[in-house]
């Protein structure tokens, strides 16, 4: 039999079946049909995979059929891929149950939720130390996506109110915005989708593969709507330098009178940098930092659904974005981009900051930053790795010697997030030049961890780099058993009879879903725009 690429595996399966006494089309197999013989078990028929059934099955059978082929998901505990928290105590997932029919914008039927999404806002301006809790305004997202669309339409308006006072063009030659070439897929979706000129400043190594505020300089002129800076680079962790950018942008205004803000891209510091550094001077102790974007459901500790925006004061979100709705009895105000939305994340969110308090967030970014160090300092040790984070590595200071005798504090680290980001040493890829670091991706996940393998951004897109990302959940334990599996493949891939070395026929590594599945509804090669280099994977 000759092997095909193209092998139906619906087709497969509707031939495979047992065969009927009697053959007629009316009682043939549709190969649009899974049969389920475990959920025959509950009284099922086929069921549809992609039209209407003409009649529904009962609940138990539905739900056993789904909750089986979920299963071939990864484990949430394993997923060090992702920035996205998946656990929450058991007071938590009770508060989201009774609250998940609520709708967050209904505020005339659900009074208590609204006063609990104003509360939370207050607590986060309050923590980013805007000039005053009571002015600052905000509203709670999805995730940090939508909060960075809101934060830079505000920019935006603002510019084109100031272009329109000074009787300039707003259209020629168009406002622009600069950000490093790092940046998450969503800040450069916000220049797309809302037609502001998008300028990446290339990373690089000496730059910490994140913005460099001096060459940023070189992007910025009078139709600068602003500076997305990111605390907390989705490739390395690093966090940007808002302080240096702020100092570099008011010597600019001092020279030309151009104002040009910031909006912080906190969608994972914001929750990290003031419990861990606080320290560090990065959010509205800056008066150029107009705008603050965090997610509730990556370090906030919540479960996935939250995100929130913060204006240091009323003036710095433009009126015509605030709609006024009278709704439902009541009149409301309204700045996001959604309209409905579950109250249940928020009031996920409310408890956390409640439950944990300052000193709970604190010792869990400790703990964080501590196990990532760990890994960190494994991985180097092992001589088959170099770390590009820098976490793990002391500041530079004239007590660098005596701390190395005496010990150093958590505050002593260089600062960033609890991520750790390594590629194959230099002598590894010397002395291994055939063995290609995917392998470690696929082999890990046939281990059940799931840690991605990627290109670091334009300019540095030839260094290949896997991440991860070190949560709450990620204890010493785990730790150990990631290094153990980690240390063990690489070995196995050295040796020169390992069968291993035929993971090259695997391509790209594991596949998400099968061929089939994709056929229905999938975007193919060519049907989107082409890359520009920012990490545009779930994040």
């Amino acid at each position: 039999m000759a092997l095909s690429k193209h092998v139906n595996a619906d087709r497969l399966v509707q031939d495979s079946h047992d065969k009927k006494s009697k053959h007629h089309k009316l009682t043939g197999t549709d190969s649009n049909t899974i049969h389920h013989s475990y959920g025959a078990r509950y009284g099922t028929q086929p069921i549809p995979k992609y039209h209407f059934s003409s009649k529904g099955i009962d609940a138990e059978s539905a739900y056993q059929i789904i909750h089986d082929e979920l299963a071939l998901d990864g484990s949430p505990v394993l997923n060090l891929a992702s920035f996205v928290h998946t656990w929450m105590p058991s007071q938590a997932d009770k508060l989201m149950q009774e609250n998940m029919t609520k709708n967050l914008i209904d505020t005339d039927e659900y009074p208590a939720t609204q006063h609990i999404h104003t509360r939370c806002i207050s607590i986060l301006a309050d923590l980013w130390h805007a000039p005053s809790a009571k002015q600052a305004v905000g509203t709670a997202t999805t995730g940090s996506s939508e909060a960075i669309q809101l934060g830079g339409l505000a920019m935006k308006r603002i510019w084109q109110e100031k272009r329109k006072a000074a009787g300039k063009s707003i259209h020629e030659p168009g406002p622009n915005i600069v950000m490093g070439a790092n940046a998450q897929v969503a800040l450069e979706k916000f220049a797309r989708y809302f037609e502001v000129e998008c300028r990446l400043v290339p990373i690089s190594v000496e730059s910490k593969y994140r913005l460099d505020s001096k060459k940023a300089m070189e992007f910025v002129d009078e139709n600068t709507i602003g500076v997305f800076v990111i605390l907390g680079s989705t490739y390395t962790g690093h966090y940007e330098p808002v302080k240096e950018m702020s100092d570099l942008l008011d010597e600019y205004e001092a020279k030309t009178g151009h104002s040009v803000p910031i909006h912080v891209d906190g969608a994972s510091g914001g929750f990290v940098a003031p419990f861990a550094t606080p320290q560090l001077e990065w959010d509205f102790k800056l008066p150029r930092v107009v705008s603050i974007n965090t997610s509730g459901h990556k370090f906030g500790l919540a479960y996935v659904g939250v995100g929130w925006v913060i204006w240091r004061d009323k003036a710095h979100l433009p009126k015509d974005l605030i709609f006024e709705l009278h709704y439902l009895g009541s009149v409301e105000y309204s700045f996001s981009l959604n309209f409905s939305r579950p109250a249940a994340p928020i009031i996920a969110q409310y408890f956390n900051l409640i439950h944990l308090g300052f000193e709970g967030y604190r010792n869990i970014a400790l703990d964080d930053l501590r196990n990532a160090r760990l890994l960190s300092r494994a991985l180097e040790k092992s001589g088959y790795y170099t770390v590009l984070s820098d976490i793990h590595r002391k500041k530079e200071s004239a007590g660098a010697a005596i701390k190395d005798v005496v010990g150093i504090d958590d505050d002593d680290y260089e600062p960033g997030l609890p991520v750790v980001s390594f590629r194959f040493s230099d002598d590894f890829q010397k002395n291994y030049p055939e063995i290609q670091q995917k392998w470690i991706q696929t082999l890990l996940r046939a281990r059940g961890w799931i840690v991605p393998n990627y290109e670091l951004a334009p300019d540095l897109q030839q260094i290949e780099i896997l991440r991860v990302v070190v949560r709450e959940n990620m204890t010493e334990v785990l730790i150990d058993r990631l290094v153990s599996d980690l240390i063990e493949i690489t070995e196995q891939l050295t040796a020169s009879d390992s069968p291993m070395h035929a993971l090259n026929a695997l391509g790209h590594g594991h596949s998400s879903s099968s061929k089939t599945e994709h056929t229905h509804g999938k975007l193919e090669k060519g049907d989107g725009s082409a890359p520009s280099g920012t990490y545009a994977k779930q994040c």
